[in-house]
Parts: C-alpha cells; sequence; structure tokens
C-alpha cells in the first residue's frame, strides 16, 4: 500500500507534470468521506533551495534525496539535461526499486531511469517527441511509443502531459483499488481510467528522403492517397525496378509502400475528423480506404481507438459520426 511518495526535481524540471503528480498525490482528500488516504507527500532535489523550473520561475525545495529513502513511490519529473540529473539521484532511483518501492517517471523523466539501468530489458514509454531518441540512447530498453503509459515490475513509466495523470491513477487503482481511483478522478474531473495501451495520437511529418525523387514521389502519394499505388506503378515513376524500388523505399521511410500509405490515410482521416463534418463513410473514401470497414480496421490497429472515438476526442460530442 502507498503510504508515503517523494518526487524528485532538478533543474529545468517541467511544472505541469510536476502538477499532475502533485493533484493526485499532494493533495489530502482525507476529510471527504470517499475513502482517500492522506498521502505523505514529499518534494526533494539533490541540492535543497531554490530550484529552476523550465518556465523561468523557481521553486523553494528543502528537502534533499533523503526524502526518497523510505518512500513507497519515488516520481522523477521530467527535465531538460542530463546534466542536470546527477548520479545521487540515479541511486536514488535504483535503491527505491532494489528496496521494492514503486518508482514511476513521466514524459522525458524516463530518461533519468534509463540512465540508472532500470529500463533495461523492461517496456517502457515517454511522450513520442522524445521516444525515438530514448531508443536510440538506451538500446537496452524495450521502447514502445504508441501506449500512454506502461507498468514493469513495479517501474512505471508515462507519456507527456496528461498521460502523468492516467499512470498515477493506475497506480492508486491497483494498490487501493478502483474506488479510490475513481473518487480522485471525479475531484479531478478526469476520466477515472485510460487504459494504458490506449495509443498516444502522434503527428507523424513528411518523412525527409536522402533522393529528391523519391521525396517528390512520397508528396505524390500522398495528395493521391485515394488512388491505388502498386509497387510496379511507384517503382516506374522513379525509373526504378520493382525489386529496387522495395528495397530503397522501405530504406528511406522505415516501412513497405503498403504499409506507409496506409499510415498516411491514417493521419488525413484523422485530419478530416478533426476539421469537418463529413460522415465516417465519406472520410473513408476521402482517405483512399474506399469502405468505412477498412478505415476502423486500419485506424484501430494504428491508434487502438476507432474514428467515432477519435472525433469525440478531438471536437466533442456533438461532432457528427
Amino acid at each position: 500500500m502507498i503510504n508515503s511518495v517523494a518526487m524528485i526535481v532538478v533543474p529545468h524540471f517541467s511544472i505541469f507534470e510536476f502538477g499532475t503528480a502533485f493533484e493526485v498525490f499532494g493533495v489530502d482528500r482525507s476529510d471527504r468521506g470517499t475513502g482517500v488516504p492522506a498521502f505523505d507527500f514529499r518534494v526533494c532535489t539533490p541540492v535543497p533551495g531554490d530550484v529552476p523550473m523550465e518556465s523561468g520561475l523557481s521553486m523553494h525545495v528543502g528537502l534533499g534525496l533523503e526524502a526518497a529513502a523510505d518512500a513507497d513511490l519515488v516520481i522523477m519529473t521530467p527535465f531538460g539535461r542530463d546534466e542536470d540529473v546527477p548520479e545521487s539521484v540515479l541511486e536514488a532511483l535504483r535503491a527505491a526499486h532494489a528496496r521494492g518501492a514503486w518508482v514511476m517517471s513521466i514524459c522525458s523523466g524516463a530518461f533519468a531511469l534509463a540512465r540508472a539501468g532500470l529500463l533495461d530489458g523492461r517496456r517502457c514509454t515517454t511522450h513520442w517527441h522524445y521516444s525515438q531518441e530514448l531508443a536510440s540512447r538506451y538500446p537496452a530498453a524495450l521502447v514502445d511509443e504508441n501506449v500512454l503509459y506502461v507498468e514493469d515490475d513495479r517501474i512505471i513509466t508515462s507519456a507527456g502531459t496528461a498521460a502523468g495523470i492516467d499512470a498515477c491513477l493506475h497506480l492508486v487503482r491497483v494498490e487501493l483499488g478502483a474506488n479510490v481511483a475513481a473518487s480522485i478522478a471525479r475531484d479531478m474531473v478526469v476520466p477515472p481510467h485510460r487504459d494504458g495501451g490506449q495509443a498516444q495520437f502522434i503527428d507523424r511529418p513528411m518523412p525527409r528522403c536522402g533522393s529528391q525523387p523519391m521525396e517528390e514521389l512520397l508528396r505524390w502519394m500522398v495528395a493521391n492517397l485515394e488512388e491505388d499505388h502498386s509497387v510496379n506503378e511507384l517503382a516506374a515513376r522513379v525509373h526504378m525496378s520493382p525489386r529496387t524500388f522495395a528495397r530503397r523505399f522501405r530504406a528511406e521511410t522505415g516501412a513497405t509502400p503498403a504499409a506507409w500509405l496506409n499510415s498516411q490515410r491514417v493521419l488525413r482521416a484523422q485530419e478530416l475528423l478533426e476539421t469537418t463534418d463529413l460522415n465516417i463513410d465519406e472520410i473513408a473514401r476521402e482517405a483512399g480506404f474506399g469502405h468505412s470497414v477498412l478505415l476502423r480496421h486500419h485506424f484501430a490497429k494504428v491508434l487502438d481507438t476507432s474514428p467515432q472515438s477519435y472525433r469525440r476526442t478531438f471536437r466533442g460530442h456533438l461532432a457528427a459520426v
């Protein structure tokens, strides 16, 4: 059971993600008759004193890292630079996990856990903006950018901003039960549960290619998503054999032509769901899927949600479906 929570902050930490964890664990709701306990919430830092935030403000923190030594949960806030995280922080994170405490990171806080070796061989996540960098710098970590949060061996990593709330409420649910988590969520006016496996909504920019003909081809494909694009036809447009084209395409985009096309069609469908009142059948045709069944299939495969749910999330319940 979680009684004490220590949140580690370092220079240039993010106030929003700090606030999400504070709102869950730092607000005393024990007198409201909902069964929510009062957590012993502590904020600590390697060198007590005024700690600057990324916003330019600062927070006075009076506790050193010894405050994390017996905490049931240790949370690493997001930070800006590796040099802001000294070895003493990494040691505190390792010690917490070694004694069986929960360890959590929000957003880029995962980089500190990775530096401490806690993510080696474990599934983890971070904000999609940083996921490829995390995977590149720490190849032993099993980075999954397509989820909101991951729990692996009492280590929880979450994506950015609001996903930190989801991760905190998940842990409350695990340790204290669904009723307590729902009471906190109701007080915060947020959903009581979003499954960790729900996809982050990632906006992918057009990849830059090593050759101008290939880059021009990609732009043409995006402009003509409603058309069928066979490998033979695409290869002919860039004057390559189908075999050479398929190899070059994967090398430059990381995907097969069919998979890349489907991902672009999903992106187009997302845009139409957010910005138009077209119904699902019309969006399926405009995005190049042809039929709503195919749109729903690929939408669920890529984003783990339905087009209708996506539209409600980004446009509200009055949007047309």
